[in-house]
């Protein structure tokens, strides 16, 4: 495999939630989000059936190139108007198209993927394991190893073939890049999906993280979680004996320490092997868990909350308090403490083995992150899904009020559909602006990406808002400024 000239410059580095965005990983809306079918969804994994030409043409294509005005401005600032006359079909995001952008910054999976399969030996090794796991003939598996490797990525992600025959089932959840990994300081934690339907694209980043040049010199610091000693032999596959982690259930919130919850995707077994992995190798110092109803209302952490600021953060109310057991309540005495939907905090220290810390709740916990991990010296703030008002409140963080991109400290990305949190943001004196005006502005010099500060950006989300994530999903950070 050739060389790739930036091997020497790619730096890998995320210390926490909201410094200054450097590189992250996407995968744009590929021909396998336009195949989801109603009887296959929610085994895809999928909510509803989306509509791809408006998810690339009215809304992702926004995102692309607001990341680009502040990720990679040389790619796309003075040439706005150029790159929207020659994008009939807005080529702009979409690997393998003449006019796709090819940022080292704005990263595409799909082109790291291509990448390593321009090796025969990848090619051969990585096919012969994408076809055991599809049950595949072996004259297919022959026919896709002698494919072009651009074409081959294509087909590993959509499960189509060039003449827009499907072999296998796609993969439309690698849009929500998050998922698959997280940066932990200059460390990669690698996902161990809760559902078989992500199992294919968590192998697809497996090989990329192992053997992709961009990563050369961090492939000793790739973390993977291991399954129980001797798994195999455990009676049928009952959730309390898997060991599963997914990324959005995984925070970086300062240099020492990560927040892992325990979900409908996590479980308490896959917490704890990440704790033990991640103080054995010396990565962080302070891990805490943040165990939040299964539920397929919340799936993730970043589903519930993220940051914005150094002493703000957007949650969901009942996530932030819990209902405390009062065994005077006739409800909490019928239903005991362990069946309320109750929310826990607790943090383990590395070098304070079998001495954890518990929060009363999580809205103390993140005002701790930000006083004591953070340095911040005013009052930690909380801005809330919906308003905290019912049903505003659980209706938007459906739609993803709560799960926010920070490109900056203080300036995050959020769906321009959740409008009561919205007004919740500028009563917290925060700017609010659409993309489409932002990006004009960016263009034009009205607005500078570098002094621009305490913003939300609303983004289209008509399609988007339908798969079920925002864009804190649709990111992997791989490197950010470290926040002074």
């Amino acid at each position: 495999m050739q060389q790739n000239p930036f091997e020497s410059v790619f730096k890998i580095g995320v210390t926490t939630e909201i410094g200054r965005l450097r590189k992250l990983l996407v995968h744009s809306p590929d021909s396998g989000l336009g195949k989801v079918v109603p009887s296959k969804a929610q085994d895809w994994l999928f909510e509803d059936i989306v509509h791809l030409d408006t998810i690339r043409k009215d809304e992702y294509d926004y995102y692309t190139k607001l990341l680009m005005y502040f990720l990679d401005p040389e790619k796309i600032k003075g040439k706005l108007a150029e790159i929207d006359s020659v994008e009939a079909n807005r080529g702009f995001y979409k690997p393998n198209h003449p006019n796709f952008h090819n940022s080292e910054n704005v990263v595409e999976l799909q082109n790291l993927l291509a990448d390593i399969l321009a090796d025969e030996y990848i090619r051969k090794k990585l096919t012969a394991a994408v076809c055991a796991i599809e049950g595949c003939t072996y004259k297919l598996q022959l026919k896709l190893t002698a494919t072009d490797p651009k074409e081959l990525a294509e087909i590993f992600i959509s499960g189509t073939m060039a003449d827009d025959t499907m072999i296998f089932a796609p993969v439309p959840n690698l849009i929500f890049t998050r998922d698959v990994g997280t940066t932990i300081n200059s460390h990669i934690l690698l996902n161990k999906p809760a559902k078989k339907a992500r199992v294919r694209e968590t192998m697809l980043m497996r090989y990329i993280f192992f053997n992709h040049p961009f990563f050369a010199a961090y492939q000793d610091n790739v973390i993977e979680i291991p399954d129980p000693t001797q798994h195999f032999l455990r009676p049928g596959d009952e959730p309390e004996f898997r060991t599963t982690l997914e990324g959005g259930d995984v925070m970086m919130v300062s240099k020492n320490h990560v927040l892992i919850g325990v979900s409908e995707r996590t479980s308490e077994e896959g917490a704890n092997e990440a704790i033990k992995l991640l103080f054995e190798n010396d990565v962080v110092e302070k891990v805490t868990v943040v165990k939040i109803p299964a539920k397929r209302d919340y799936m993730h952490l970043d589903t519930v909350f993220t940051q914005v600021k150094r002493d703000t953060w957007v949650i969901l109310h009942s996530i932030a308090h819990s209902p405390a057991y009062d065994a005077t309540e006739p409800i909490h005495f019928l239903k005991e403490p362990e069946k309320l939907e109750a929310t826990t905090a607790i943090q383990f220290h590395k070098n304070k083995p079998g001495e954890p810390k518990y929060y009363e709740h999580v809205e103390a916990l993140l005002d701790d992150i930000s006083r004591n991990d953070l340095g911040s010296t005013t009052p930690t703030k909380i801005i809330y899904s919906g308003g905290n008002v019912f049903p505003y409140d659980s209706r938007e963080q459906w739609t993803d009020s709560c799960n926010l991109l920070a490109l900056k400290e203080g300036v995050v990305l959020g769906y321009d559909r959740n409008d009561r949190t919205v007004e919740a943001f500028k009563a917290s004196n925060f700017n609010v602006v659409k993309v489409q005006d932002l990006i004009q502005d960016l263009e034009s010099g009205k607005v500078d990406a570098d002094t621009l500060t305490d913003t939300l950006v609303l983004m289209p989300s008509a399609e988007l808002s339908r798969a079920r994530g925002g864009f804190h999903c649709m990111s992997l950070p791989i490197l950010r400024d470290e926040i002074l």
